[in-house]
C-alpha cells in the first residue's frame, strides 16, 4: 500500500542540508519520492506501506545528522520551539557582537590612530595583544559553536553544506593566527601584522545576525498558515436537554447540539437547527459581507456568528472540518516544489564542493603568483564566506509558500507548486456554462400578456407547474411565492413528455409549454399571436427559454425562463481579456442559446452542443492548437476536462469531485476570482525568477570578487568581515523580496 507521510526536519541550514536528507531518505528500501522544502522545514515522503516503516524513515534522517518529527506533532509545541530559536539565536548573536566589537575595535586601532591602553600597543607589547584578542575571539567561537559542530561532521557524512564553508574559512583564520602568536612568542615580532582573530570574530557575528533575521523572516513567510491555525475556537458549548456545558473542542463529536452565542465563532462544521444570524465567513471565501443564517443552512468552523444565538448539528470535526481541509491543502502546496526550482536544487547539490575547490585553486594560483600567505589567506577565507547556498535553497519555497497562503487568504486554494507555475502560462480559459457562467438555477426573465394580465398567466402557470419536477416549472413556481401570487385548485395533471403540461383549473383546460404544444392545440393565430411569437423569438436569441399559456385553446401569452448570468462573469472575462487570455465556453445547450449568453459576458470562443463525456475532448484539441488551457467547472461532468487541462480550477461552491481533480479551488464561486488566481500565479513566479536572479547573481560576481579578480585589474581585494555581511544579507534579500507577495491586492 502506497502511503504518504510529512516528516518536520530540523537542523537544516542550507540547500546543500536539503540534498543531503533527501539522498538519504531516497535510499531507504520501500521509498518511492522524497522532496525536502527548506522553507517550510519538511520532508513529504511516498513509500511503500507494506516494506518500509516510518521509523526506518526517521532513523535514515537522523543517520545523516538532522531530527524526524511527526508533523502531526503539538503546532503550539512546534511553534515555541521556532520561537525558542530565534530567541537562542539572538541572545548567542548578542554574546558574540558584544566580543566581536572591542575585538574589531583593538585590531582597527593601530591602523586608525584610535586611543588604547598603552599595554595592547602592538607595536610594544605584541604578545599581549595578541593574547587579549584570543580571550575575546573565543566568546564569538563558543556562540558559533555550531558552524563547527555541524560542518565538521558533514565532511564525515558526505554531504557539504553552508556551515562548513563558515567552519573551513574562520578555522584557516584563527589557526593562522594562533600560529602566527606562537611566532610571536618565540620573537618573530613582523607577524603581529598578520592576526586574523578579528576577521574570524566579525564573521561569525555577522553570520550569526543573519541566521537570526533569516529565521525571523522565514517565521513570516509563514504567518498565512498560522492565522488559520488560529481561526478555530478551543472551546465549545454542548446542549443536553436543558443544560449546557462548555467542553474541549477535540470532544466534540459528530451530531452533538452545539450552541453558539453572538459574537462566539463556531467550533465545527454543522447545520442549523434553529436561530437566526448573519455569519462572518471571510475566512474561509474571503468573502467580506457576511451571510444570512437559519434552520437547514450550513455554518463551517471558525466563520464569526455576528449577532444571534444559532443551534447547530455537528457534521463534521477535527480534520474533516472545511478549515482542517484547507490548512491540509495549503500546507501540502507549501511543502510541494515547482519545475522552476529543478536547476536551482541540481546546483545546490554541488555547490559546496565546488566553491572549496574554487577557494583552494585561487589561494593556490595567488601564491604561485608570487602573493604572501596572508594575501592568498585573504582569498581563501572570502571565497568560503560569500558564497551562499542558503539563497539558492530559499529563493522558490518561500515564494510558493507566501504565494499560496496569500491565495487561501482571498479565498484562492492553489494545490501545488506545479499548479502554480502552469497556471501563469496560460493562454485560454475555458468555461463550463451552467453554474460557473450562468447561476445555474432557472430564473423567470419575463412576462409577455397578450392583452391580459401578467399576473393571471403567472398564476395560472405556477398552479399548473406546482406539482411538475421540471428545473424550468420550478422557476416559475419560485417566482409565484416570491411575488405572492396565489395558487389555484389543479386536477388532472398530465404531462407531455417534449411539449409541456396539461390540467384543469376551475373547469377550463390549462397548458403550459412550448410553442409545438400550441400548435399541436391549434390555437388561434393572428396579428396578436404573431406579435407574440416575435417576442419570444427575440427572447429566444437572449438565452431564455419561453413557455406559453393557453386556456381552452385561447393562447393569453408566455413566461421567459432563464439560467441568468452571474454578475461576476462579464468582468471577469473583461479581467481576463485585459490579461492577454482567449476565453472559451462549453456547454451542451444549443448553439443559439450558447451564443446569446456568450454575447451577453463578452466571450471569443462558444463550444456548444459539447456532451458532458466529449468536455475533455474539446479541451484536448484546444491543447493539440498550441494553447496552454485552463478548465474552470463546477460540476460532477467537468472532472475529466479539469483532469485532461493544464490548469483546473474548480468553483468551490460545486461538487467534491469536482474540486479533487482540480488544481486550483475558488472557495467564493466567484469568477473574478479566475483573473485573481492567474495574477497570483503570475505575480508569485516572477517573484521566484526575481529571487532566483539574485541567488546566481549573486554567486556568480560574488565568488569572483573574493577570488581577487578586481585586485587583477587594480582593484582592492575582498576583505572577509565585506564577504560574510554580503553573504548574511543575501538570504534576507531573497526571503524579503519573497514577502511583498503579502500585500498582493486583489483588483476590483
Amino acid at each position: 500500500m502506497v502511503k504518504v507521510e510529512t516528516l518536520k526536519i530540523q537542523g537544516m541550514t542550507c540547500a546543500a542540508c536539503v540534498r543531503a536528507v533527501e539522498r538519504a531518505v531516497s535510499k531507504v528500501s520501500g521509498v518511492a519520492l522524497v522532496a525536502v522544502n527548506f522553507a517550510t522545514e519538511k520532508a513529504q515522503v511516498t513509500f511503500e506501506a507494506d516494506a518500509v516503516r516510518i521509523s526506518d524513515i526517521k532513523q535514515a534522517v537522523e543517520d545523516a545528522g538532522y531530527r524526524a518529527l511527526n508533523n502531526d506533532a503539538d503546532a503550539d509545541l512546534h511553534q515555541k520551539a521556532k520561537e525558542q530559536e530565534v530567541k537562542v539565536l539572538w541572545t548567542k548573536f548578542l554574546v558574540s557582537g558584544l566580543s566581536a566589537l572591542p575585538l574589531l575595535y583593538l585590531a582597527m586601532g593601530g591602523m586608525l590612530r584610535l586611543p588604547l591602553p598603552s599595554f595592547l600597543d602592538p607595536m610594544q607589547f605584541p604578545l599581549w595583544y595578541a593574547l587579549v584578542e584570543i580571550l575575546l575571539v573565543v566568546p564569538v567561537i563558543a556562540a558559533g559553536w555550531r558552524f563547527y559542530t555541524v560542518g565538521y561532521r558533514a565532511i564525515f557524512q558526505g554531504s557539504p553544506n553552508m556551515d562548513l564553508l563558515v567552519a573551513l574559512g574562520t578555522s584557516a583564520a584563527v589557526l593562522w593566527s594562533l600560529f602566527a602568536t606562537v611566532r610571536i612568542a618565540l620573537g618573530d615580532l613582523r607577524l603581529v601584522n598578520e592576526l586574523y582573530f578579528e576577521t574570524a570574530g566579525v564573521i561569525v557575528t555577522l553570520i550569526l545576525l543573519g541566521k537570526y533575521l533569516e529565521a525571523v523572516t522565514k517565521g513570516k513567510t509563514s504567518q498565512s498558515i498560522k492565522k488559520l491555525m488560529g481561526l478555530t475556537p478551543k472551546t465549545a458549548t454542548l446542549v443536553e436537554g436543558d443544560l449546557e456545558r462548555e467542553i474541549d473542542i477535540a470532544d466534540v463529536e459528530v451530531g452533538d447540539v452545539l450552541l453558539v452565542r453572538p459574537g462566539e465563532k463556531i467550533p465545527v462544521d454543522g447545520e442549523v437547527l434553529s436561530g437566526i444570524s448573519a455569519v462572518d465567513e471571510s475566512m474561509l471565501t474571503g468573502e467580506s459581507l457576511p451571510l444570512d443564517k437559519q434552520a437547514g443552512d450550513k455554518v463551517f468552523a471558525a466563520s464569526l456568528n455576528k449577532n444571534g444565538s444559532l443551534t447547530l448539528k455537528a457534521t463534521k470535526v477535527g480534520k474533516d472540518t472545511a478549515l482542517s481541509q484547507i490548512i491540509q491543502l495549503v500546507e501540502e502546496a507549501q511543502g510541494s516544489k515547482a519545475p522552476i526550482a529543478a536547476l536551482a536544487d541540481q546546483v545546490s547539490g554541488v555547490f559546496v564542493p565546488v566553491v572549496f575547490v574554487i577557494a583552494l585553486v585561487a589561494a593556490g594560483a595567488w601564491l604561485v603568483a608570487g602573493q604572501s600567505v596572508v594575501f592568498a589567506l585573504t582569498v581563501f577565507i572570502a571565497i568560503l564566506v560569500i558564497a551562499c547556498p542558503c539563497a539558492l535553497g530559499l529563493a522558490t519555497p518561500t515564494a510558493i509558500m507566501v504565494g499560496t497562503g496569500t491565495g487561501a487568504e482571498h479565498g484562492v486554494l492553489i494545490k501545488s507548486g506545479t499548479a502554480l507555475e502552469t497556471a501563469h502560462k496560460v493562454t485560454t480559459i475555458v468555461f463550463d456554462k451552467t453554474g460557473t457562467i450562468t447561476r445555474g438555477i432557472p430564473e423567470v426573465t419575463d412576462i409577455v400578456p397578450l392583452g391580459g394580465l401578467a399576473s393571471e398567466i403567472l398564476a395560472l402557470a405556477a398552479s399548473a407547474e406546482r406539482g411538475s419536477e421540471h428545473p424550468l416549472g420550478e422557476a416559475i413556481v419560485r417566482k409565484a411565492r416570491a411575488d405572492g401570487v396565489p395558487f389555484l385548485e389543479t386536477e388532472g395533471f398530465e404531462a407531455l413528455p417534449g411539449h409541456g403540461i396539461a390540467v384543469r383549473i376551475g373547469g377550463s383546460r390549462v397548458l403550459v409549454g412550448n410553442l409545438r404544444l400550441m400548435e399541436t392545440t391549434r390555437a388561434p393565430s393572428g396579428p396578436g399571436l404573431d406579435r407574440l411569437k416575435a417576442a419570444a423569438s427575440e427572447l429566444a436569441g437572449e438565452g431564455k427559454t419561453p413557455m406559453y399559456v393557453c386556456r381552452d385553446g385561447q393562447v393569453l401569452g408566455f413566461i421567459a425562463v432563464a439560467d441568468t448570468v452571474k454578475e461576476s462573469s462579464a468582468r471577469a472575462v473583461a479581467a481576463l481579456h485585459k490579461m492577454g487570455i482567449k476565453v472559451a465556453m462549453i456547454t451542451g445547450d444549443s448553439k443559439k442559446t450558447a451564443e446569446a449568453i456568450a454575447r451577453q459576458v463578452g466571450i471569443d470562443v462558444v463550444l456548444a452542443e459539447v456532451l458532458p463525456q466529449d468536455k475533455a475532448a474539446a479541451v484536448k484539441k484546444l491543447q493539440e492548437q498550441g494553447e496552454v488551457v485552463a478548465m474552470v467547472g463546477d460540476g460532477i461532468n467537468d472532472a475529466p476536462a479539469l483532469a485532461q487541462a493544464d490548469t483546473g480550477i474548480a468553483i468551490g461552491t460545486g461538487t467534491d469531485v469536482a474540486m479533487e481533480s482540480a488544481d486550483i479551488v475558488l472557495m467564493r464561486g466567484e469568477l473574478t476570482d479566475v483573473p485573481t488566481a492567474l495574477n497570483l500565479s503570475r505575480r508569485t513566479i516572477r517573484n521566484i525568477r526575481q529571487n532566483l536572479f539574485w541567488a546566481f547573481g549573486y554567486n556568480v560576481l560574488g565568488i569572483p570578487v573574493a577570488a581577487g579578480v578586481l585586485f587583477l585589474f587594480g582593484g582592492p581585494l575582498l576583505n572577509p568581515v565585506f564577504a560574510a555581511a554580503a553573504m548574511s544579507l543575501s538570504s534576507v534579500s531573497v526571503l524579503s523580496n519573497a514577502l511583498r507577495l503579502r500585500r498582493f491586492k486583489v483588483a476590483s
